[in-house]
């Protein structure tokens, strides 16, 4: 398979270390996002490379992390008062990734200890800043809660246990899917080693993410000429209510 050859490239490449490390590719290394953009996948692959046996105990693990550019979120609590829903309670994330992947070969918890995810910041808490919410009362941990269930459920937050196939304690690879609301930038792509719960090696590489063709041109207007994209889309929505008001009469005649 190709990503096998381009594994062995890498391998002849790399001087020899002590120890296991990691080598690793990815099947594209940007993304582009169009007006009929649906979302892709990109597939991380690599190998382990040792200048020595590999030992038997404890056993080896690969955990993939994709991240997206980091920025502060305002997360707001909904409350019902007199019937009706209204904004209660907000809190100020410090810093929250856009996007966030996680694949591993086993449970994360049975892999990966909570003092190498308190230095690395690998799970989604501890890749979430909220070190002053400026909530005066109650727990502010659930509008993190709040903010990691909300995108889970878009699709920008994912957990894979299990999902990355390593074969004989040496080739790995797993398929990262991206999904259509995405936000540009560079998205971070983490790879580690773990043995006993303990990292033994990592490796990070980059994915840019960018809007190209009629998305960057609107994307750039509405940044850059925001009067004239405002009186364009004024514009555009004056022209199809007219046509579809004429359409109509056409039908009725």
């Amino acid at each position: 398979m190709i990503w096998r050859l381009a594994l062995l490239c890498l391998l002849l490449a790399t001087p020899l270390r002590a120890g296991e490390e990691v080598v690793a590719g990815l099947s594209q290394a940007r993304v582009s996002i169009t007006t009929d953009f649906e979302g892709s996948e990109i597939l991380v692959f690599g190998a382990v490379k040792r200048s020595a046996p590999a030992p038997i105990e404890p056993p080896l693990h690969v955990i993939i992390t994709v991240t997206g550019p980091t920025l502060p979120v305002t997360v707001r609590e909904k409350d019902r008062r007199f019937g009706i829903w209204v904004n209660a309670d907000a809190a100020e994330i410090d810093a929250a990734p856009s996007f966030y992947a996680i694949s591993t070969t086993a449970p994360l918890t049975e892999i990966l200890s909570e003092t190498e995810d308190l230095r690395r910041h690998i799970s989604i808490n501890r890749a979430i800043r909220a070190v002053d919410t400026g909530v005066a009362k109650g727990s502010p941990e659930r509008f993190t809660e709040a903010l990691i269930r909300i995108r889970k459920e878009d699709g920008l937050y994912q957990i894979r246990e299990g999902s990355v196939a390593l074969t004989e304690d040496t080739l790995f690879r797993a398929g990262i899917a991206l999904p259509a609301n995405l936000t540009e930038g560079d998205y971070t792509t983490r790879i580690f080693l773990t043995r006993g719960r303990e990292v033994i090696d990592a490796y990070e590489t980059r994915i840019g993410v960018s809007k190209v063709g009629l998305e960057r041109w609107i994307y750039n207007l509405a940044h850059q000429r925001p009067l004239i994209y405002g009186l364009l889309s004024l514009a555009i929505a004056i022209a199809a209510g007219w046509g579809a008001s004429a359409a109509f009469r056409v039908m009725r005649g």
